[in-house]
């Protein structure tokens, strides 16, 4: 939970979590001077929201003036990459956002804004990124490192391991709408749109609006 053996860590970890449900202007006030010095790296102006869950803070670096809602879950749990989760500047995470990461990393540009109840997913070092100016509606599900392998009859799936990949990617300013699925080895170029309820999993080109289960293309935004 805590990513350190050290006392003196667990113990801050421990301070910072009663002040998680905190409500109100004064939950705010503490936490915005109290947590900056969990993760590896924060800067200025940060808000974190009531009832927010942090595992392994230590490995989560955070930009200037971004937002955390209520209920938003950070899990930077990796044994070696020292900054499994980035995000940065001026980035807005709605409530009850959850970003996770189990040996893999995840990476959100500045000004990006991500919807209430989305789940961005990575693992075994297959890599979620999302650029600068991006916008993800709610309830988005994005996943590095989700097909497990298959080949064997002899042994459960869940033992056969995550096959790898380059995981999944957000260009600069795409836009994803409502319920949008972005699956392992899918990506969106700049600019690029998913109508809500698509699951995208092949790449989309810069510019391309696509729509449906799975989604393909259904227009192209003016390049003027």
């Amino acid at each position: 939970m805590v990513g350190s053996r050290s006392i003196g860590a667990t113990l801050y970890f421990e301070w910072c979590s009663w002040l998680a449900p905190i409500p109100g202007a004064l939950g705010l006030m503490l936490r915005k001077f109290f947590w900056p010095r969990l993760f590896g790296q924060c800067g200025s102006g940060v808000m974190f929201g009531v009832n927010m869950i942090l595992r392994h803070p230590g490995r989560i670096t955070i930009g200037s003036n971004t937002v955390f809602s209520e209920g938003v879950l950070l899990d930077a749990r990796h044994t070696s990459e020292p900054a499994a989760i980035q995000i940065g500047d001026e980035v807005i995470l709605a409530n009850n956002t959850m970003i996770s990461c189990k040996e893999g990393t995840v990476t959100v540009g500045d000004r990006t804004g991500i919807g209430a109840y989305t789940v961005i997913q990575s693992a075994q070092h297959c890599p979620v990124t999302i650029a600068d100016d991006a916008i993800l509606g709610p309830r988005c599900y994005l996943v590095g490192g989700g097909n497990y392998q298959t080949d064997r009859s002899d042994i459960p799936i869940a033992q056969q391991g995550i096959r790898a990949s380059e995981g999944c990617s957000v260009g600069p300013g795409a836009w994803l709408g409502a319920n949008v699925s972005v699956l392992d080895g899918a990506c969106l170029g700049e600019g690029s749109i998913a109508a809500a309820g698509a699951v995208v999993v092949k790449p989309v080109a810069p510019q391309e609006i696509v729509g449906g289960v799975p989604a393909r293309t259904i227009g192209q935004r003016d390049q003027h």
